[in-house]
């Protein structure tokens, strides 16, 4: 398939609808643990996103060790760490800024385990949004309106490392595939890798709560419990990463990946809407340093260019 210079007004519709749904996500996450324990939330929500569509989808052309490690990293590792955060009080909104540090932590394994430099760009961005994060992290403590627990801001650093880690795992997939003459085929791998978690975080589900509690949430589950697994499952793994990558493969990444920086955007204010999260100035701010941080270390001094040359339009 040839990479198309421009996006079609569907394509980038199709876009802005996917980085939409996974903002929406964490909203939907705590929806969902309102009604059902966290860990037997991610389990539900990779059972239903394995079956049936490992029916249906093909296994990717990889070794078995890349599907358990990455189902690992974000299943058992990202997810657990999430949901766990969410359900001790880690907001919404601030855990999807919060979770896009995964990009920075990405940058720091890739230079220690595929040996890729450091460039200067990414030392900046690295820098200043290690200072929205100590903004954000500045309100963490068990009171105050605008309070953050801090056990649940360091789980969700650690969801976003796991998550980086995992794709360290993809960019080492995608490697064995090209060296075959292949091409990764994500969707296949995220399908099939779904078949990792379930058993893990059950026996972690059962560390937190008894047989008992876990049958009742089951039987017990309400239609808003029903509606978040479903949309875990189908809308914000399958149709995200499925269509996502159906865009990355007609169009440039560097024209595709952009947009996912709008993700903590549409996540902030669906929390905000939804659930009626409310952020003190330090935590607005600190949000927005973050994605400056992350930009810059993506962009280099392109965001800058861009509003001078608007400004002189």
């Amino acid at each position: 398939m040839t990479i198309n210079e421009k996006m079609s007004k569907k394509d980038f519709v199709l876009a802005l609808l996917v980085v939409t749904v996974w903002g929406a996500n964490f909203t939907i996450i705590k929806l969902g643990l309102a009604g059902v324990p966290s860990m037997l939330l991610a389990v539900l929500r990779y059972v239903f996103t394995a079956f049936p569509a490992v029916l249906f989808i093909k296994r990717p052309a990889l070794e078995w060790q890349y599907c358990v490690a990455y189902g690992f990293a974000v299943g058992v590792g990202q997810f657990a760490c999430l949901f766990y955060a969410m359900s001790i009080g880690m907001p919404a909104g601030i855990a999807s800024v919060v979770l896009q540090s995964q990009a920075l932590f990405t940058i720091l394994f890739a230079s220690i385990f595929l040996k890729e430099g450091l460039k200067r760009k990414q030392v900046i961005g690295l820098v200043v949004a290690l200072l929205g994060l100590y903004l954000i992290g500045g309100n963490t403590g068990s009171s105050g309106l605008f309070s953050i627990p801090f056990g649940a801001f360091l789980l969700t650093l650690l969801a976003a490392a796991f998550w980086s880690f995992s794709n360290i795992v993809v960019k080492q997939a995608a490697n064995r595939t090209a060296s075959r003459g292949e091409k990764l085929d994500m969707l296949s791998l995220i399908v099939w890798s779904s078949l990792v978690p379930p058993i893990p975080l059950m026996i972690l589900a059962l560390m937190f709560d008894t047989p008992q509690t876990l049958l009742h949430a089951i039987s017990n589950m309400n239609g808003l419990s029903i509606f978040a697994v479903f949309y875990l499952a189908f809308f914000a793994t399958l149709f995200g990463y499925g269509t996502w990558g159906g865009l990355l493969a007609k169009h440039s990444a560097g024209r595709v990946a952009p947009l996912s920086l709008l993700v903590p955007v549409t996540g902030l204010f669906t929390a905000q809407i939804v659930l009626g999260e409310q952020l003190s100035v330090n935590q607005w701010i600190g949000g927005l340093v973050v994605i400056l941080g992350i930009m810059i270390s993506n962009f280099g001094h392109v965001p800058i260019q861009l509003i001078l040359k608007a400004k002189g339009e």
